[in-house]
């Protein structure tokens, strides 16, 4: 990828969309591209901060280890969006890990640069903020979530959350572009992947779900929506 298709890239993402043309041009020429096999670290959670991260295909789950030895999934991200960001900045140990889920490519650009260039243009503070603060509204939501839904309601508000972001729609219905494991979604939802693999396999008899190929398909928005809501019946 050249360095022209690097800067258009980022200038894409809001964090960058302020950023004149040749700054974006010499933040472009330092950035490496870099390529990983599903479920390949990233990075671990600990590690020195050494490098500012764009999804540019595929997926990245962002997780944290806790005491049991069980993942927890804080995020889920996919192609135009940034993560390690944060720690960059801080200059302190990236607060979690970041694993590809599917082949995946990023974007790395190394800390230095990007704080040099923070430094020229506060827009990228800015900016930075105002994705975090959207994450972390996400993020509550999640724990608040876990804390009193039932699995279902977690599973089901899950899946839709994905669909409105990435979601494909066709007559069959909303298709998630990309690969998702009972597993990461048992993660993400705070339940086993027994319990992920029991609800998906009734909802795909049920018809609020299609699973053709390896993509899973919202079929039933309503139906789902119903259960995010806690309505069972």
């Amino acid at each position: 990828m050249s360095a022209k298709e690097i800067a258009a890239i980022l200038g894409g993402n809001p964090v960058f969309s302020g950023i004149p043309a040749r700054e974006l041009d010499s933040l472009a020429a330092v950035a490496l591209q870099e390529a990983h096999r599903a479920r390949a670290s990233i990075f671990m959670e600990g590690d020195a901060s050494r490098w500012f991260y764009l999804v540019r295909s595929g997926h990245v789950k962002i997780m944290r280890h806790s005491r049991t030895g069980k993942d927890v999934v804080l995020e889920l991200l996919g192609p135009g969006e940034i993560f390690g960001g944060v720690a960059v900045i801080e200059k302190r140990p990236y607060p979690a890990s970041a694993q590809a889920t599917e082949p995946t490519v990023v974007l790395k650009i190394p800390a230095d640069a990007m704080i040099a260039l923070a430094e020229r243009h506060p827009t990228v503070i800015k900016e930075m903020a105002l994705m975090i603060g959207r994450r972390l509204r996400a993020s509550h939501d999640s724990i608040t979530s876990l804390a009193v839904d039932p699995v279902e309601a977690r599973l089901a508000a899950t899946l839709l959350r994905l669909a409105k972001r990435e979601g494909v729609r066709s007559d069959q219905g909303v298709t998630l572009p990309f690969h998702l494991t009972r597993q990461s979604l048992a993660d993400m939802t705070g339940t086993t992947v027994e319990t992920a693999i029991r609800i998906l396999s009734r909802w795909l008899l049920d018809g609020l779900l299609g699973e053709p190929g390896d993509r899973l398909v919202l079929t039933d928005w309503e139906g789902l929506g119903a259960l995010a809501e806690g309505e069972t019946d």
